[in-house]
């Protein structure tokens, strides 16, 4: 397919390139059943020139589709899965599982999924915890990077940028959060004073950004998103017009001035709440 190139940011300290719009693990690909869809998607991705490509063991079938449909792409994108076991054998037994799905021998990027209590912080560093796991994948070569996601708590997930080593971060960017608990302004903040990779998601917070009168456009959610601390965005999305609209949308992208940043902030501010409770039903 012969489109204009997606520009691509470096991945934090990583030393890695990708492309601004990632294709995410949720849409068609958290199901089961729809092979033939899900199939295209990630065909459509890949046409596109996407290069991040998110999944997670918690995602219904996403990483058997990602396995029956990449074949010999696996080695020109950038490809991540997650692991929600807050133990060492749990997230080990998980990783295992997830490269048998996905028909591959390692991750680009292994994250620790939805981090969201201080008693899950306190149980994945500690002893036997998962976050050995991660390390212990890292050095065996399993995953070339780690790292920690979360959409529930800033604080828990700054004391565990503090706390434990990862290589990037996953947290919601989008118009709403701002009044909400700030992710990009907290533990984005702290991560990128550390050459961290900030990953953001939940961009049209699950389609409810996109769903209603006069709602923005991709366009405008998007150059929202990328004008903020972020090196990729990731979307998950229902079919291929979608995946064509947010590629077309990151192919244009232009830096949102701040006053059209607080514009949209509070033409959106009636549905922050809501923006909120979406943000946590993954």
């Amino acid at each position: 397919m012969d489109v204009a190139q997606i520009a691509r940011r470096a991945l934090g300290a990583t030393g890695v390139d990708v492309t601004v719009f990632g294709l995410g693990g949720e849409g068609v690909l958290r199901t089961f059943g729809h092979d033939a869809s899900a199939r295209d998607v990630i065909d459509a991705a890949l046409d596109e020139g996407v290069t991040y490509f998110d999944s997670a063991r918690a995602y219904a079938g996403s990483e058997e589709y990602y396995g029956a449909t990449l074949g010999a792409a696996r080695d020109r994108i950038f490809l991540t899965s997650k692991s929600h076991d807050r133990t060492r054998r749990g997230a080990l037994a998980m990783l295992d599982q997830t490269l048998a799905n996905m028909r591959t021998d390692r991750l680009d990027l292994w994250q620790l999924h939805d981090l969201r209590t201080w008693g899950e912080l306190d149980e994945v560093s500690a002893p036997g915890g998962a976050y050995e796991a991660f390390v212990e994948a890292k050095r065996a070569g399993k995953t070339r990077f780690i790292g920690l996601t979360g959409h529930h708590d800033p604080a828990v997930l700054s004391a565990a940028v503090e706390r434990l080593r990862f290589d990037t971060l996953l947290i919601p960017i989008n118009p709403c959060e701002p009044r909400g608990r700030a992710f990009a302004a907290t533990t984005g903040a702290l991560a990128r004073e550390r050459e961290i990779g900030v990953i953001g998601m939940k961009v049209f917070s699950r389609g409810l950004l996109r769903n209603f009168q006069g709602a923005p456009s991709a366009r405008e959610l998007m150059d929202y998103a990328l004008s903020q601390p972020v090196d990729v965005v990731i979307i998950g999305c229902d079919d291929v017009a979608q995946v064509r609209e947010n590629a077309a949308a990151a192919r244009v992208f232009e830096p949102m001035p701040l006053e059209r940043q607080r514009a949209l902030e509070e033409r959106l501010r009636p549905l922050a709440s809501d923006a909120l409770y979406y943000r946590g039903s993954i």
